[in-house]
């Protein structure tokens, strides 16, 4: 995978930071030394590779040259900026809503026609050859997805929302939002939800809404010729960080046809930062998803689409008279809660260990990867096609008047004429549509206990085995269906105890499950409230979130926190440690430092920036153009770069006395889209220009963030992660001492970085409940002696 290794400041990695990525990350580890440059890249795994990150800058600049634009800017430029994003959101909407709609159309059509060939050959009692079809064609389906991937666009491996998260903490990587990433995204995850492995598609349309929005935030293409002076306005980090919010919004929204669902998604779970103004716009894109989807499914109620019905997109009405509780319900409800919060956190630990078992195989390479694909995708097929041999046979519902048509949810497998296999009727069937079974009302006895258990099994294993392969997929789906399982098994064991109908437990078990792995509380009750369209849950999912969330966080984080330690990526959290107030900015600052004089010869800028990977440096101005030595600012590497390749030099050591905006505009400096960057490697520069100098003051940031050397890492770090700061200066406490004390950046707020300085702090460390083999056999223990007491 192409890709230019980005520098980031103060990143050499202590033995205990590699401790935690050493099955991810393959590069060696160096000893953090106060005293030791800092050139080493950062690396995380992004999609399914090891690649080189860095921080995004969402600072505002302020220089001589950025304040003269802004002067020149009137009234007309302002309408123009507000105009562009509002369309821009109205664009994203629609076309988020138009790809969603298409991944569906296509998984629903494919799986389908999968699973009609896989019944009439079952039908004819062609069993060897329905196994053969069933098992080749989830393998050839898994194994394009794996191919495109790994290929392709590495980048598009997996759900993509870490990624997203990360991004939209500060963390930029290398083709995470190109459109060959939203290409192989979108065609990989339609293969790899029809090859029926236990993952969905609902994280993947985050990401594939967020990919969209950023291909807005790019500013055009000047290579080949698509841009004009209009899109300038967003080639900069706050903008493109607002439209990849809005857009991976618009993403869940259009996964789930959940509009407020997905605006408080993008709100709790991805965004760090958020304004009234971005709820707005999100709110409206999210509102454009939700008008163009209903305009597509109206298409397809004429029977223009295939096999795609009502089941094509999620959307579980359960709205039923009969779904009333009362408060002898709520023991029941708060059992859900716990066994969710249970089950949740060791699903959480489990797929992590799973994951660092799954590195180790990919990182041996592509044809190891493909391998890894192809053995998941058969020993999926084959618990599949074999477990439901193990189901008794049920005749028909009455409702079906005495018929089980092998094309609805009711699937006959190896039964008699006038009956259905109830545990084929959810493995043969796409997730949305097992759901939708699960979730339905006065459906009591369409399942049988035994069945709902292997279900139960199997789909929480296979959920933790499949998750890792190299190919675009997610967790949310699988989740959802897994909880809804051992909801109804809960709600078959309560028996007579609770007249509660096993569809609304079921619901309730799928919160619980979502609150348990993923902790997520707002967002997930209103979507769960969209996706069932029925308020009267309202109070009971609420209920359950709240419950299973509080008792998973005793074990362990959320499954996305998880799988971003151990991707590598640095993520910054919205509290602070409690070590961390022990400590001053002074105790974490590395060096040494890198400065450049206000007027810098272009010999000593070209060797700094060959020769560290420092991503700004701070700028001093000394006598004769100041008193006595004085902070002016901080220059950025990019604006280095330029000025070397406009060669804008001076013959002598003094300021240059001319206007600036005659020699350079400030589209010269616009930031370039993610992962693209210029290399001091690409410029050349001649010996007589080498003795000549360069005046940074106009292009100087005059007004950086600065901190005292005193103030505690825990109130810099709020500071530097409300602010969305990625250079933090530190400045001395007395006036008589170098007038800056170092930079600080994202590393020198990593929990690994802080302790591998000072290794006694592990002490202060935030705690959790560990899991010990006594404590799950005692709760096992009791959990069986409770189920024989309820028989």
């Amino acid at each position: 995978m192409a890709s230019v290794v980005l520098q980031e400041e103060h990143n050499e990695e202590d033995e205990q930071s590699s401790s935690l990525m050493e099955p991810f990350l393959r590069h060696s580890t160096i000893h953090l030394r106060r005293s030791a440059p800092n050139n080493t890249s950062q690396i995380a795994i992004i999609g399914s590779n090891p690649c080189p990150i860095e921080s995004l800058d969402y600072e505002l600049i302020e220089n001589d040259l950025v304040n003269q634009n802004w002067r020149s800017r009137g009234r007309s430029h302002i309408l123009r900026y507000v105009f562009l994003k509002w369309t821009f959101c109205f664009l994203i909407g629609i076309i988020v809503a138009a790809v969603v709609f298409f991944n569906n159309l296509a998984v629903e059509n494919i799986a389908g026609f999968k699973f009609v060939a896989i019944s009439k050959f079952m039908e004819e009692k062609k069993y060897w050859t329905a196994f053969g079809v069933f098992a080749s064609s989830n393998l050839v389906l898994l194994m394009f997805a794996s191919v495109i991937t790994a290929f392709v666009s590495p980048a598009a491996g997996g759900s993509g929302i870490p990624e997203v998260k990360a991004y939209l903490n500060g963390v930029d990587a290398p083709n995470i939002f190109s459109l060959r990433t939203l290409v192989v995204k979108i065609l990989g995850c339609i293969a790899a939800v029809s090859s029926s492995i236990h993952v969905g598609k609902a994280g993947p349309m985050v990401h594939t809404g967020a990919c969209i929005a950023a291909l807005f935030g790019q500013g055009g293409s000047s290579k080949y010729h698509m841009t004009c002076k209009w899109l300038r306005y967003f080639k900069n980090d706050r903008d493109r960080r607002d439209l990849v919010t809005i857009g991976a919004g618009a993403g869940a929204a259009a996964a789930f046809r959940a509009p407020v669902g997905g605006v408080l998604f993008a709100l709790e779970s991805l965004s760090s930062w958020w304004r009234s103004a971005l709820i707005w716009r999100s709110f409206f894109t999210t509102a454009v998803v939700a008008v163009v989807l209903r305009l597509f499914i109206n298409i397809c109620n004429s029977g223009q689409c295939g096999l795609f019905g009502k089941g094509g997109l999620i959307m579980y009405d359960v709205t039923s008279d009969e779904m009333t509780y009362h408060f002898a319900d709520l023991p029941p409800v708060i059992l859900l809660g716990v066994i969710g919060g249970v089950l949740g956190s060791l699903y959480n630990y489990f797929m992590s260990k799973v994951l660092r078992i799954y590195n180790l195989i990919n990182e041996r390479g592509r044809a190891h990867k493909l391998l890894l694909a192809a053995t998941v995708s058969l020993f999926t097929s084959l618990c599949l096609f074999v477990l439901p041999w193990y189901a008794s046979c049920r005749p028909c519902p009455d409702m079906m008047n005495g018929g089980c048509p092998s094309t609805n949810r009711f699937k006959k497998f190896n039964c008699p004429p006038n009956h259905y296999n109830d545990l084929a009727s959810l493995f043969f069937n796409t997730n949305d549509d097992a759901i939708r079974s699960l979730y339905s009302a006065g459906t009591n006895d369409f399942y049988h206990p035994i069945s709902m258990l292997l279900f139960f099994f199997s789909s929480y294993i296979l959920g933790i085995l499949s998750y890792g392969v190299v190919a675009p997929f997610g967790l949310f789906v699988p989740i959802i269906l897994t909880g809804a399982t051992y909801g109804r098994l809960v709600a078959m064991l309560i028996g007579s105890h609770s007249k509660l109908d096993h569809g609304l437990v079921a619901i309730l078990g799928s919160a619980s499950f979502l609150g348990g792995t993923m902790r997520m509380t707002v967002s997930v009750c209103v979507i769960i409230l969209e996706l069932t369209n029925n308020l009267l849950l309202l109070p009971l999912v609420m209920m359950v979130l709240l419950i299973s969330k509080s008792v998973a966080d005793s074990f362990n984080s959320n499954i996305y926190d998880m799988i971003l330690q151990l991707k590598g990526l640095p993520y910054l959290e919205g509290h602070a440690e409690p070590y961390m107030r022990q400590l001053t900015v002074s105790d974490v600052v590395a060096g040494p430092l890198r400065i450049f004089n206000g007027v810098e010869k272009v010999a000593h800028i070209v060797h700094i920036l060959k020769t560290t990977g420092h991503h700004a440096f701070p700028v001093i101005d000394e006598p004769p153009f100041s008193p006595s030595p004085v902070l002016y600012g901080l220059v950025l590497r990019a604006h280095l770069l330029v000025l070397l390749k406009k060669k804008d030099f001076l013959a002598t050591c003094s300021l240059s006395g001319v206007n600036t905006s005659k020699k350079f505009v400030a589209a010269d400096f616009d930031k370039r889209g993610s992962g693209k960057h210029d290399s001091i490697d690409d410029i050349d520069v001649t010996a007589e220009e080498m003795d000549m100098f360069v005046d940074l003051h106009p292009f100087t940031n005059t007004s950086p963030y600065t901190v005292v050397e005193t103030m505690s890492l825990a109130k810099a770090l709020i500071l530097f992660r409300e602010v969305g700061l990625r250079h933090l200066l530190v400045v001395p406490k007395s006036s008589d001492r170098a007038p800056i004390v170092g930079i600080l950046t994202r590393h020198d707020f990593m929990p690994e970085h802080i302790l591998g300085l000072h290794p006694y702090l592990m002490r202060s460390r935030w705690k959790r409940l560990g899991w010990r083999m006594s404590t799950v056999s005692k709760f096992f223990r009791a959990f069986l002696m409770w189920l024989a007491q309820c028989s």
